[in-house]
């Protein structure tokens, strides 16, 4: 016992003596960290602060472990005084903070890598917001940074390329709008474009906001997604968010690009010479006298002529201020550009006033008001005459004297410099317009909120036009027709003028409720009310004075300015529709891995008949993010991945005419009774009885996935939806009369997937890549109920039957060309075809080629949609390179199908038949053989693409520099839009017209897409 005793004794000894030492150890080694602190110099440590991206991470916060701290400006740049050996702690929130050693240095850049930037990522879903992580939906988000640093006029442009299942075409024109598709056409009647919602008001398009103001875009594409858009949204929804102050001092920034525009790709036509060969080789073919070429010396190029080198101009100020209280922010944006085409301008005007005031922490109150100015200089020549005229036509004699074209076509075909220079600066068109908002924000009782918003919307576009005086004409003389120089005394100069007005009302009421409970069940629900009132009225008219000469001066482009005994016509109209809507929603979670959204709208419009003016729409979607499991924690390499599902339905109601549902009334005869005639009436559009509103009908299966710590992400998903009771309007057999009824389906089923890489190489060295792909397919179900529909769209080249796509080619196959009398005997033939002409191919096999041998022979819709960007960037510099593309698509050169007049030939027709072996494509040179003119394959082009759309190099200064300007940041950028093409198709651009639903996909000298060089520079005070 005694030695037992002894033992603990000389254990707690011990134990107590090492403590003793170990405290003076710690002692010692404190002292001498001290030391060697208060011998340490200091420093000024500086750097940059990104995202994995690449993104500057503005307001983090850089601070010295046990010391002093700051935070990075608005380009992610610090500078901080420190000891030479001290310890910086990096931090951001929704970022995994960083512990760095300074160990002497002076610069150190971090990169910090986001730990929940899917979870904290919001999108918008109509009435409010959702953390994209929770969303069930088919929801794609666009960066308002990524919009602002392409050159385009209208922000919807820049989407190009950039969202899955989105087609977008482009045209050159200045202040041109975008025609845009998602997933496919879903209808045949009213529009195909999609829901624009700008702050939750809607709108049809949003050509009045600035690139600049934009803070972020979401692409709402699934049934489930945009069924509490009701009635508006079968089309898809394209949900605007504009920019709000962010809190902080007083941020004034500015931004500017200026470029020029050019056209490379010219449509390849014949020289004089070549013209000459070919013409002369084509009235031999129709046995008639060679031209008199004798005063036709000239050479002209008249695509260079009526083309130019195009100029733009962007510039926008913001001024934003943001407290505890309430923010404000205001932008100006003003932009000229002059179109490719001569005399096409186009300038714009646009104010943006936001404020929002916090009342106390329950009550927010705001407003907004952006106001919009636009004048446009229309192109008085299309660009198809230049193509059309004969290039041995000279231009000009001298100051008001031009030359007229040959008597071949002198006719049908002008000179279209002299119709530029007549017509320049004799056309306003003006437009006025101003959307406003106000808003109340209630919270109370702890999770409800309720708020009222209302909109209004006014438009006003008005028109004044001039008609002058022609050109003296100088007529060359051919044979034995002497020259001439001539002026048509029957033209008089005229002016007309036209306004037209659209106003707008909306006023949503909802109330939100959210709680959490025992952090594992998440619940949100909506309900609220929604009108939508719309009016419109015009009018126009005219004036040509048959006595005096109207001045041309834009002080004298009224009506009145002529006598009222002078000739005109007058016009006008109007119309006017309303819309009620109810609507609710319920978004829930459990445990953050199971999510279930669903959402009711019950809609009426007073376009649609009074028995089916209301229709319900409702959607569920369900969520699983696997990822949260807790077996997923033995998977290696998969971050993250998140399956999910939705049905729903919504309407298709965009762009229906008014008093849809109400038969047109005309006169159809007359009627004696006694002595007096009376007219009869009759319907001229008969309308079927309970005429309903469209009906899309959509179901979505997703994968969502990151991988390799985040860096690789991507999601594909899988979509089939349906548009049925689909409004068609057609003739009715035997009667002749017009019927509108719900007749029949329209499917579009597809795939889409998207993915992205996101990395760096060492500290300075950043970079990712991003691409995406979709397939479509557009298949009409049904069309007609006891009759046999037939829709038809551009003169019959375009038809829309059941079995295939709408609006899909509709002719004649070519399987070659006739060489000899003996081929017309082999093969099959028109009864009057002849050597030299198209052979078509006998799709019925009865031996002869009829009418009855057309068949399909491709659509005007893509198929296959894909983009993608590759971005590095090194220290301050980066770059980026944007592409896009489609396939599976036609076009249809329809410039090239004209038998009105002698015109100019394209440079295929060099290799026109001449005779036996020498073209089996090409057909004689013959306007009189009216078989060749036919809408057949030798008229359709492939559609398919690949573009280099966006070519960009950056530079932000350094923060000293920057702040030697006194400016917080600063950065130039060049870049080059449309860079490259690469296609199948003879015309300016492969991006033709797709606006007509029936009849898209004709180019008729479609307006040049061009190369546009960008220089641009953004400060930010």
């Amino acid at each position: 016992m005694i030695g037992t005793i002894k033992n603990k004794l000389d254990s707690k000894y011990v134990l107590k003596k090492l403590k003793t030492c170990l405290q003076a150890a710690s002692i010692v080694v404190l002292l001498l960290s001290f030391s060697i602190a208060a011998l340490a110099n200091d420093i000024t440590v500086k750097g940059t602060v990104t995202s994995l991206d690449g993104d500057p991470l503005a307001g983090a916060s850089v601070k010295a472990q046990g010391g002093s701290g700051t935070s990075t400006d608005a380009s992610g740049n610090y500078s901080i005084t420190v000891k030479e050996n001290a310890t910086l702690v990096f931090s951001y929130v929704g970022y995994a903070s960083q512990t760095i050693n300074v160990a002497g240095r002076t610069v150190i850049n971090v990169t910090l890598v986001s730990e929940t930037k899917l979870e904290e990522q919001v999108i918008v879903i109509g009435y409010g917001t959702q953390r994209k992580i929770d969303n069930t939906g088919s929801v794609a988000n666009v960066r308002g940074e990524d919009i602002a640093k392409q050159a385009n006029n209208n922000p919807i442009a820049s989407l190009q390329g950039r969202v899955a299942g989105v087609t977008i075409v482009n045209s050159g024109a200045a202040g041109a709008t975008p025609t845009v598709r998602i997933r496919g056409v879903n209808s045949t009647s009213g529009s195909a474009g999609p829901l624009y919602v700008v702050d939750g008001i809607f709108q049809d398009n949003i050509n009045y906001l600035n690139p600049n103001d934009i803070e972020s875009i979401d692409v709402l594409k699934d049934p489930a997604s945009i069924a509490i858009f009701g009635l508006s949204g079968g089309n898809g929804v394209i949900a605007v968010t504009t920019k709000k102050a962010a809190k902080g001092k007083t941020r004034i920034s500015f931004q500017t690009n200026t470029g020029i525009s050019k056209v490379h790709n010219l449509i390849k036509v014949t020289d004089a010479a070549g013209f000459k060969k070919l013409y002369d080789q084509q009235l031999s073919n129709l046995n008639a006298p060679a031209f008199d070429y004798t005063n036709y010396t000239a050479d002209v190029d008249y695509q260079d002529l009526v083309l130019r080198t195009g100029f733009f101009t962007n510039n926008n100020i913001t001024v934003s201020n943001a407290t505890e209280k309430g923010s404000t922010i205001f932008s100006a944006g003003y932009n000229k550009e002059k179109g490719v085409l001569r005399n096409d301008e186009f300038q714009r005007l646009i104010l943006r006033l936001n404020q929002q005031v916090s009342i106390n922490k329950n009550l927010k109150i705001g407003g907004e008001i952006t106001g919009y100015f636009s004048d446009r200089n229309p192109a008085s020549a299309s660009i198809i005459n230049a193509l059309r005229i004969a290039p041995i036509t000279p231009v000009k004699a001298g100051e008001g004297l031009y030359y007229s074209t040959p008597s071949f076509q002198r006719a049908q075909v002008g000179n279209p410099i002299a119709t530029l220079d007549r017509n320049d600066n004799t056309s306003i068109n003006r437009s006025y317009r101003a959307v406003a908002s106000v808003f109340a924000e209630l919270k109370f009782a702890r999770n409800f909120t309720f708020k009222s918003q209302f909109y209004a919307d006014y438009l006003s576009t008005n028109g004044r036009n001039y008609t002058p005086l022609p050109f003296r004409v100088i007529n060359l003389g051919e044979g034995t027709t002497p020259t001439d120089t001539t002026f048509n005394i029957r033209q008089r100069t005229a002016v007309s003028q036209s306004i037209s007005e659209d106003r707008k009302f909306q006023q949503d009421h909802f109330l939100t409720y959210a709680k959490k409970f025992n952090n594992v069940h998440d619940l949100t629900l909506l309900a609220g009310v929604t009108t939508l009132y719309k009016d419109g009225s015009n009018v126009n008219g005219n004036r040509t004075d048959t006595t005096l000469n109207i001045p041309n001066d834009p002080s004298y482009y009224y009506i009145n300015i002529v006598g009222q005994e002078n000739p005109g016509t007058f016009g006008g109209g109007g119309d006017q529709s309303a819309q009620l809507g109810y609507f609710t929603r319920a978004n829930y979670s459990y445990m953050n891995r199971y999510l279930v959204n669903a959402s009711f709208r019950r809609d009426g419009n007073s376009k649609l008949s009074p028995e089916n003016r209301y229709q319900n729409y409702a959607s569920v979607g369900l969520g699983w993010i696997v990822s949260k499991e807790s077996f997923w924690n033995n998977v290696k390499g998969l971050d993250y991945l998140k399956l999910r599902a939705s049905y729903g339905s919504v309407g298709n109601g965009l762009g229906l005419a008014d008093n849809l549902f109400r038969p047109i009334a005309t006169q159809t005869g007359i009627g004696v009774f006694g002595e007096n005639i009376y007219p009869s009436i009759g319907t001229n559009v008969i309308v079927s009885e309970g005429l309903r509103a469209e009906i899309v009908v959509g179901k979505d299966f997703a994968i969502e996935w990151r991988a390799l710590k985040n860096k690789l992400s991507g999601e594909i998903t899988l979509y089939d939806r349906t548009t049925k009771n689909i409004i068609v309007t057609q003739t009715v057999p035997i009667t002749g009369q017009t019927l509108r009824t719900n007749a029949g389906n329209i499917s579009n089923k597809g795939v889409e997937l998207t993915l992205g890489w996101n990395d760096r190489i060492g500290k300075d060295f950043t970079y990712g890549i991003s691409a995406n792909g979709s397939y479509n397919k557009n298949n009409v179900e049904s069309i007609g109920d006891g009759f046999d529909f037939v829709l038809t769209g551009n003169g019959g080249a375009n038809r829309t039957v059941t079995g295939n796509s709408i609006g899909y080619f509709y002719g004649y196959r070519q399987v070659g060309i006739y060489q000899s009398t003996a081929d017309l005997v082999k093969q099959p033939a028109f009864v009057n075809s002849l050597p030299g002409d198209i052979a078509y191919e006998d799709v019925n096999g009865d031996g002869v080629i009829t009418p009855a041998d057309r068949t399909f022979l491709g659509s005007p819709l893509p198929k296959y949609n894909f983009g993608g960007e590759v971005a590095v960037g090194y220290k301050n510099f980066d770059a980026s390179i944007a592409f896009n593309g489609v396939a599976g698509n036609k076009i249809y050169t329809q410039r090239r199908i004209n038998t009105f007049a002698q015109t100019n030939y394209e440079v295929n027709r060099l290799n026109a038949y001449t005779g036996p072996g020498t073209s089996n494509i090409e057909p004689i040179l013959d306007l009189t053989r009216g078989n060749n003119y036919l809408f057949s394959s030798y008229y359709l082009e492939k559609g398919d693409y690949f573009r280099i759309r966006n070519l960009q190099i950056g530079y932000n200064f350094a923060n000293n520099i920057a702040k030697s300007l006194r400016a917080q940041t600063l950065r130039i950028s060049l870049s080059a839009q449309n860079l490259a093409t690469f296609s199948y198709a003879t015309g300016y651009t492969p991006e033709v017209g797709i606006g007509s639903v029936l009849g898209g996909g004709a180019d008729n000298g479609t307006y040049p897409v061009p190369t546009v060089y960008t220089f641009g520079v953004n400060v930010v005070f």
